[in-house]
Formats: C-alpha cells, structure tokens, sequence
C-alpha cells in the first residue's frame, strides 16, 4: 500500500490545527494510524469551507469549489491527480466511491457563497448531510467497516450543533441560517438533532472499531444540542459549548471508552 508521505501528512495536520482546532483535537485522540486518513481529510474540509468566503467576487468562490470537484474527480476515475499537499494524500487514503460521493459535499457550499436563505427543511438538511455528514462518512468508510445511515445520523447531528455554533457569525456575514430563528424554532432544531443522535448511539455496534475514530469529531454534539434546547437563547449570545478543560476530558473519556 502506497502511504501518504510525512511531509504531506505534517502539513495536513498544521492546516487543521490552525484552521479546525476541534477536529485538531479529535483527530489527536485518534490512533496514529487514523491519523493519516483523518488530517487529510479534515484538511480538505478547511479548505473547502474557506473557499466560498475568501473573495466577494461569486464567481471567483464557484471556481474555487470547481477547483476541488475536479480534483475529486480526478481520485475517483483514478487517473493523472494534481500534485498538492492536500489532495496528493486524499489520492492515496480516498476509494474512488468515496472520492465521487464527496462532489456533492463540495457542491453544497455555494450556498455559502450566495445570501438566499435555505428554501425548505429538506434543503437545510441535505445541506448537513452533504456537508458534515459526508465527510464523517468518508473518513468511517476509509478506515473500516460501518453503517453508513448510522454514520450519517450521527453527523447530521454533529453538523447541526457546529451550525448553531456558528449562527452569530454567519447572520453578521449577511447570511440567513436557520429558517426558523425563533427560540421555538432553534429548540426543535436541537430536538430534531438529538433524536439522530440518539438513533446513532442506539446501533454502536454497526461501526467497528477500525472506523470510530471517523467519528470522534462529534463528541460535543450531544452538549452543545442539549445547551440549545434548554437555553435556545444562547444561540444569538454565541454561548454554546464547553470550557477547554471540559471539552479536552470529554474528548478523552470518549476516545478511551469507544462509545462516541
């Protein structure tokens, strides 16, 4: 098997650090041997997100999401890859299914791109799933045998609870993110959350050990639901989640235990 290179895994692994410390840190709880399928891809997952919001030119983002839907396509019809810190190792430790599922995890970002508001329900959720669902999904199938739907609840309900998080920052950015702000609305959003983890924990065992590092990532969904539910106000105040301490020992509790 071709391994990915330190030198691509080391600058991976600073991408994320600097541009995703939480996933930083669940990839860190991971064994080393995870490592090198999850700063990868945590790394394409900063770039990706970056890439509608660094120009206010529209075009200019749609071609940076276009950039890495060609690269994608490139890994999955297994020909010629560009040579790129983050997308020579997605090469090695992406199947090519899983390299044609993630388009539409990038094509899902123009909406970040533009200032329309979700249109439906169906719309918001494909927008998680595709997004933090799909990638929760890839780095699962990449590393070992697992349930796909399970995979998915579980990261619908992290996406939602990193969304909340991210609520203030994005109506300030000119965006509309919730399609019903009110503390009713964002209560069951949380609720809707909640029941997909629950639903995901229910069925632990149809991921196997080999892939629950992939889903590490989620270990504060569960606190961050259950603040927004009872107190849906601390959406707005931005006051969603847990002190670094706390956040680090729940981390710790949960990578030792296997039971994300």
């Amino acid at each position: 098997m071709v391994e990915v290179s330190t030198a691509d895994l080391n600058a991976c692994a600073d991408l994320v650090r600097r541009g995703d410390p939480d996933r930083f840190l669940a990839a860190m709880a991971a064994p080393v041997a995870a490592r090198r399928v999850l700063f990868p891809l945590y790394a394409m997952n900063v770039e990706v997100s970056r890439a509608p919001w660094v120009t206010q030119e529209a075009i200019i983002a749609e071609m940076r999401l276009q950039w890495w839907r060609d690269a994608l396509e490139e890994i999955a019809t297994g020909g010629v890859v560009r040579r790129h810190e983050v997308v020579s190792p997605l090469a090695v430790i992406l199947p090519a299914a899983q390299a044609e599922a993630l388009d539409q995890y990038v094509a899902v970002r123009s909406w970040d791109i533009y200032k329309d508001p979700f249109g439906d329900e169906a719309g918001f959720d494909r927008y998680i799933d595709h997004s933090a669902g799909s990638l929760m999904w890839a780095g699962a199938a990449a590393l070992g045998a697992a349930e796909e739907p399970v995979v998915r609840a579980l990261g619908y309900a992290a996406g939602v609870a990193s969304w909340l998080r991210a609520v203030p920052e994005l109506e300030a950015r000119g965006r509309v993110p919730l399609l019903d702000g009110t503390p009713g609305g964002v209560k069951a959003l949380a609720e809707k959350a909640l029941d997909r983890l629950s639903d995901a924990r229910a069925r632990r065992r149809d991921v196997s050990p080999a892939a629950r590092p992939a889903l590490l990532a989620g270990w504060e969904a569960g606190t961050i639901l259950k603040q927004a539910r009872a107190e849906p106000g601390r959406v707005a105040a931005a006051a969603l989640g847990q002190s670094d301490a706390k956040k680090r020992l729940s981390l710790m509790a949960r990578a030792a235990s296997g039971r994300w």
